[in-house]
């Protein structure tokens, strides 16, 4: 190879620039096949349509569900099973209104979209109404408010990565409350990369 660089044959500027092209292909293709999973997974989340009326909330902040139909006894079942998700710490929640409990994430957890995170390390929060705020990969978020599960949040546009900022309706039996507990197993592998069971 050193003779290439004797005879001029490569000169040395444009080897470095060719070179350069081709990390940045291997580079794009590389982010692409790593992303690519967790797109196809949200797309093919298998998410029935939510039955009933759609929640009536006050589309402004705060953003609350009005006149929700709660169950302390799928909260409790709720907060249990987010509570065993790898890394979860369950606490006062940092953004919102009293009496809310924020899903965090410790230390150990990586983040692979700190940007989607509305403050700290809380993925999510759950309201006193058993209504939650959670950031999922935009396109699971269009298919969950498309079929009755959430409604995007008011400032879900505001900011880059907020584009899967979304409130998860109540749920009110224990098959809404399977369907929340996937949504939110979803928006753990979508803020962290990885699986919130392994």
């Amino acid at each position: 190879m050193s003779h290439l660089f004797q005879q001029k044959l490569w000169p040395t500027g444009d080897l470095i620039r060719l070179i350069a092209a081709l990390l940045r292909r291997i580079a794009a293709a590389s982010v692409l096949i790593l992303l690519l999973p967790a797109v196809v997974w949200a797309q093919t989340l298998d998410l029935p349509q939510r039955n009933g009326p759609r929640p009536t909330t006050t589309g402004s902040v705060p953003h609350v569900q009005i006149d929700p139909q709660t169950d302390p006894v799928l909260t409790e079942q709720l907060l249990q099973a987010v509570g065993a998700f790898k890394g979860i710490v369950l606490a006062q929640t940092r953004i919102g209104f009293p009496g809310s409990v924020g899903f965090n994430l410790d230390q150990s957890v990586p983040l692979a979209k700190p940007g989607s995170i509305v403050v700290g390390r809380e993925i999510a929060h759950i309201h006193p109404d058993g209504s939650l705020h959670a950031a999922l990969d935009p396109a699971l978020a269009e298919k969950a408010i498309a079929l009755g599960w959430a409604e995007a949040h008011p400032w879900a546009k505001r900011r880059v990565g907020w584009d899967g900022f979304v409130m998860i309706f109540t749920p009110t039996n224990p098959n809404e409350l399977s369907v929340v507990i996937a949504l939110l197993e979803e928006s753990y592998r979508y803020i962290t990369g990885t699986s919130p069971t392994d």
